[in-house]
């Protein structure tokens, strides 16, 4: 079976975009219908500006689409990713994530899995925080958190961050590195596929339950007719 899952994420140099861009990857590679969505930028022009590779990034990601709360109504699981800004996800994600108390409070974020991936300047920078606080808000939506664990070698060879993928950038600023992304790859498929599993399992308890109906039905009938 198909099922769609929003890839959601603010980046401001590339770094975490190219985590997303992994996740979507992995996440179709299981069969997915995939929606990759960045949120606005909340900065101004003059501090852009002040950071080539800000503003490179800026202008290269123009033609991405904009996430909205129509996203994650759409979608049967998501995977956020932010860089870390003191230990939380950055100001632009988090700007995103307030717009969908509508959404929550008609329980439509509810039951469906999420993941999380980020990057640092180092590897105490603070990226399990920053996932961690992001699990505070899948816990209030009744969302089924979808961790890669330590369940494949791909996850040690990329720093062995269970919670979920996090990039080191380091000084040079190069991005991610070949095992990164293959550690996010890896979460956007162990997320579909989880999804697939969940949603299989739903139809056939529902068919359980539609057929439990449909003998209880017979069986009232069968006793008034005897």
């Amino acid at each position: 079976m198909t099922v769609k899952v929003a890839v959601i994420y603010y980046s401001a140099t590339g770094t975490v975009h190219a985590l997303a861009q992994a996740v979507a990857e992995g996440a179709a590679s299981a069969g997915a219908e995939v929606r990759l969505r960045r949120v606005a930028e909340l900065a101004p022009d003059s501090a852009i500006d002040q950071n080539p590779q800000w503003r490179r990034h800026a202008d290269a990601a123009s033609s991405i689409a904009q996430a909205s709360v129509e996203d994650l109504a759409w979608a049967d699981a998501f995977a956020f990713g932010t860089p870390t800004r003191f230990g939380a996800p950055a100001a632009q994600l988090k700007q995103f994530i307030d717009q969908a108390g509508g959404l929550w409070h008609e329980g439509g974020l509810a039951d469906k899995p999420v993941t999380a991936f980020t990057s640092a300047f180092n590897r105490h920078g603070g990226s399990e925080a920053t996932i961690l606080s992001l699990g505070n808000v899948f816990y209030h939506w009744g969302a089924l958190i979808v961790p890669p664990g330590f369940t494949d070698p791909v996850v040690y060879a990329a720093g062995g961050n269970p919670y979920g993928t996090s990039s080191v950038t380091g000084p040079t600023g190069d991005g991610s590195d070949a095992a990164a992304l293959e550690a996010a790859r890896y979460q956007g498929r162990r997320l579909a596929q989880i999804t697939i599993r969940l949603l299989e399992g739903s139809r056939v308890t529902d068919a359980a339950a539609g057929n439990g109906n449909a003998r209880e039905t017979m069986a009232g009938t069968t006793s008034r007719t005897a």
